[in-house]
Formats: structure tokens, sequence, C-alpha cells
């Protein structure tokens, strides 16, 4: 069963979880995007495919560019 989002979606809700990552905060960024994750692998309902997920988005992690501020300022 395919379940993935149309082009226009998936761009949607990038940039709402962008905006609530920004939210978040820098010091709470790690607990949301944990938190995140939790509560849409309890609507996968199938812990295999939740860590098949999880593998793919470690394998190939892109380093973050020059551009990105690590200090947070």
């Amino acid at each position: 069963m395919n379940h993935a989002l149309p082009a226009d979606a998936r761009d949607r809700l990038y940039a709402a979880c962008a905006h609530a990552i920004t939210e978040a905060g820098p010091a709470r960024e790690a607990l949301f995007l944990a938190r995140l994750a939790l509560l849409l692998m309890e609507q996968v309902g199938d812990e295999a495919r939740c860590r098949q997920a999880l593998a793919e988005a470690l394998h190939a992690l892109p380093v973050p560019s020059l551009s990105s501020n690590e200090d947070g300022d």
C-alpha cells in the first residue's frame, strides 16, 4: 500500500513542520521531534514499518550546510 503524499501536500507539511520546530525553540527541538515521531508512529501502527522509517531517515543524512548556525545565534 502506497502512503506517499502528493508533492503540494508534502511541501505544505514540510513548511508546517519547520514552523513548529522553530516555535518549539532550540532547547526543545529534539524533544518536539521525538514526540512528533512517536505520535506519527502510533498512527502507522506497525513497529517494523516504523523501524524501517527510522533507518531510512538516518541513511545518508546530510551534513548541515555552512550557512546553518550551530550556535543558535
